[in-house]
């Protein structure tokens, strides 16, 4: 058990150091000038090696993707400190989207590689979004539980969140206006927690 245990986490730690490789080649190139060679050089490993994980630069890529927004959600998921659910999953979901927004791996794919967004806004739920969705409707369920978020189907709700927030975080910055406090960043936060709030009250 303890040697089973032991190779999880060497195995995990081993694809961290790819992913690791993988998101600094993207940051500074984009994903379609990276390659398993460039992975593999900042890794340390042989491409042969990353073959036998990966088949290609785009699974790398989607591997790091669903860390790096899978990372945020566990760190943002709101603590039990004595408020009801509403308010701490409001404020967990608003700073979520603000951080994954500002995300520089999000940032530099929108801007160099937004097609490969496509598929988890069009076609298919990635990994990241159902682990959100498991997310959402057990808080979801928790709130109705205590009487501040309303009655409904937790994962029809879920999945609404889900729209909600993905939209804020994907689609804000053809819409904010830095140069116009109006329309900054600060000013959709304020304007998502509303959103959320009127969504989730009894």
């Amino acid at each position: 058990m303890t040697s089973n245990r032991h190779n999880r986490t060497a195995a995990r730690t081993a694809d961290d150091t790819v992913l690791d490789a993988a998101r600094d080649c993207v940051l500074a190139v984009g994903v379609r000038r990276t390659t398993l060679t460039d992975i593999a050089r900042r890794a340390g490993v042989s491409r042969m090696t990353l073959y036998r994980r990966w088949p290609d630069v785009r699974t790398i890529v989607a591997d790091l993707m669903t860390r790096e927004w899978t990372g945020i959600g566990e760190s943002l998921q709101p603590p039990d400190d004595g408020r009801p659910v509403r308010p701490r999953l409001v404020d967990g979901l608003v700073t979520g989207v603000r951080t994954f927004r500002d995300h520089p791996l999000l940032r530099k794919i929108i801007e160099v590689d937004p097609e490969l967004l496509l598929p988890y806004v069009l076609d298919r739920c990635g990994a990241s979004q159902r682990a959100f969705l498991d997310w959402f409707e057990e808080a979801v369920t928790a709130g109705q539980q205590d009487g501040t978020i309303r009655a409904g189907h937790p994962g029809r709700q879920a999945r609404a969140l889900l729209l909600v927030v993905q939209s804020f975080a994907l689609s804000a910055q053809i819409m904010i206006d830095a140069a116009d406090p109006d329309l900054g960043s600060d000013a959709f936060d304020t304007e998502l927690r509303h959103v959320l709030e009127s969504t989730l009250a009894p």
